[in-house]
């Protein structure tokens, strides 16, 4: 593909999110950057929110693990779609009834403002990392099969796009995000459903379904209790990550936030839901197909598996499906970031700086706000870059490693709060947060040692929130609290 033509693909989009930011910021005051004036469609979130979950490390690492993993990765969404669940039955009514535009807002109600403040500092944590590991994963694609041949720098390519999408979020806020995200899921829901026709139809594919069962691709539970891609341990650590990376996840939740009334929010989470059971499959088919095309055809292909659906759609497919996944690919990019951006700079001014209740006219917070977003666009950069450097194997693994460990003491404070009466000492509470990943970080280590011959994987999350739970119980004040809301 002509590198003009890629470029002229990214600066169009841009434009297009430029105007969309610009149509949906008009007339809207400072608020309505934290929580679109609660005015936000249920059906246009439920859609929306699909590109978000989804992100350029489903499009991207998810069909490059079919070969070694088959389908097993579905009995992890089947966790994902149990938890949604959860959060829509438990969670958005608690948020709704504390009418929390922060949902740490929560945490300084039950126990105190260091709980608070713990809390929102492990979230700027988790997404920072989580955000610009699945941006990388998109930047790296576009760099590595296009710029690369140009001489330009990755770093030159991070720090444009990163500056785009500045552009567009400096303003809007929610309510552009909502729309964004709507229109980014379209296009990758196009780009994903497009190659799979084009592959089924081909020549080679006639007899795609029976090609597709002799090759044990299609397996999709994994009964094996040692493996860590056990079916329990999968939809278990599905479940809590999701209750996790979206109920307690304020760039998730800000978007849900946005609806006008309780019940429009929790049909949103469930229609949703439902969608992307289906959403996932279709990647996991496309995966398969990919390789049984690349086998038929006799394409070698790449090592990494996270450059397999690439290698094909850029370098073997006609250019106009080429251009199709670049443009799904950008669609995944620009979701990862401006949610994620807008969130991080919310949770900062509100439960860091507490923008609101400082007494500042809306002119100052205006200001304060947009320092700390351009701030947090300077953290994305060098996580970024980070990454980068790092050249991790698989993307998708990395991150859901990455969010046990960050997300952990998150659900362990909440489910605390929920189940438990009684306060933590609350000075006591960022070093219990903080020992918790530690030490399941060495529990990890020599889980088969320890174990039985167990390798413990995506449950650590749930680990690392049963300590935390443990440690705040364990430095519980003597006095019980009043009754929790």
């Amino acid at each position: 593909m002509s590198p003009t033509l890629l470029l002229s693909i990214v600066f169009g989009y841009f434009l297009l999110l430029l105007g969309i930011a610009w149509w949906t910021s008009r007339g809207a005051g400072e608020h309505a950057f934290y929580s679109g004036e609660r005015k936000s469609l249920w059906w246009v979130v439920a859609f929306g929110m699909i590109g978000t979950s989804l992100s350029g490390v489903t499009f991207i690492s998810v069909p490059g693990q079919v070969a070694g993993n088959a389908w097993t990765y579905f009995q992890l969404v089947l966790g994902f779609a149990i938890g949604y669940w959860i959060v829509a039955g438990v969670l958005l009514p608690l948020y709704y009834r504390l009418g929390l535009t922060s949902i740490y807002g929560y945490l300084r109600e039950r126990f105190g403002m260091t709980s608070y403040r713990t809390g929102a500092s492990f979230f700027i944590l988790s997404r920072l990392a989580g955000a610009t590991i699945r941006i990388f994963v998109v930047l790296n694609v576009i760099q590595h099969f296009v710029l690369d041949a140009m001489g330009v720098p990755f770093e030159l390519t991070a720090l444009l796009v990163m500056l785009m999408i500045v552009g567009y979020t400096l303003k809007g806020g929610v309510k552009t995000i909502v729309w964004t995200d709507t229109l980014q899921t379209l296009f990758m829901l196009g780009a994903l459903i497009g190659t799979i026709l084009y592959v089924v139809n081909s020549d080679e594919m006639t007899d795609w379904r029976s090609m597709l069962a002799d090759s044990g691709m299609a397996r999709v539970l994994d009964l094996n209790w040692r493996s860590d891609t056990f079916l329990l341990k999968q939809i278990l650590a599905g479940m809590f990550i999701t209750i996790a990376m979206t109920g307690l996840d304020q760039e998730m939740m800000q978007k849900n936030l946005s609806v006008a009334t309780v019940e429009g929010s929790r049909k949103n989470m469930r229609v949703f839901s439902v969608i992307l059971l289906g959403a996932n499959l279709l990647f996991l088919l496309l995966g398969a197909l990919l390789y049984l095309y690349a086998g038929k055809v006799g394409i070698a292909l790449p090592e990494r598996p996270d450059d397999v659906f690439p290698t094909l759609a850029l370098q073997h497919f006609p250019v106009w499906l080429g251009l199709f996944f670049i443009i799904g690919l950008i669609s995944a990019l620009f979701p990862s970031a401006d949610g994620a951006l807008t969130a991080l700079t919310a949770s900062t001014c509100i439960d860091l700086i507490g923008i609101r209740d400082r007494g500042w006219d809306e002119a100052k917070q205006k200001r304060v706000r947009q320092r700390v977003h351009l701030g947090m666009a300077a953290l994305f950069m060098g996580f970024i870059l980070y990454f980068h450097w790092l050249a991790t194997p698989s993307v998708i693994k990395t991150l859901f490693d990455i969010a046990g460990f960050t997300y952990g003491p998150l659900l362990g404070l909440f489910a605390y709060g929920l189940f438990f009466k009684g306060k933590p000492q609350e000075r006591w509470v960022p070093v219990v947060c903080i020992a918790a990943p530690i030490i399941t970080y060495f529990l990890r280590a020599n889980s088969e040692t320890l174990l039985f011959g167990y390798k413990m994987g995506f449950e650590v999350l749930l680990v690392v929130a049963g300590l935390t739970m443990v440690g705040l119980r364990l430095i519980g004040q003597r006095t019980t609290s009043p009754d929790r809301d």
